[in-house]
């Protein structure tokens, strides 16, 4: 999926950064050469994320948030 959206969007899949819940998003980011980061609100719990060894575990989207876009 994926590569997919890398090649109708005409973005390198390495340029991707997929923010996934489930370790099926997370390898298939790998899968795809994209970096992820892992969610840990959703499917699958935090210590099966964390073994996909994504960027970044957040628990909560206002942690990602700020990951994302750090304050000045």
């Amino acid at each position: 999926m994926l590569l997919e959206l890398a090649d109708e969007l005409m973005v390198a899949p390495q340029r991707m950064l997929m923010v996934g819940d489930t370790t099926h998003d997370l390898q298939m980011a790998e899968a795809a050469n994209s970096a992820a980061v892992g969610l840990a609100q959703g499917a699958h719990p935090r210590e099966q994320l964390a073994a996909c060894r994504p960027l970044a575990l957040f628990d909560s989207l206002e942690q990602f948030h700020r990951w994302l876009v750090p304050s000045r």
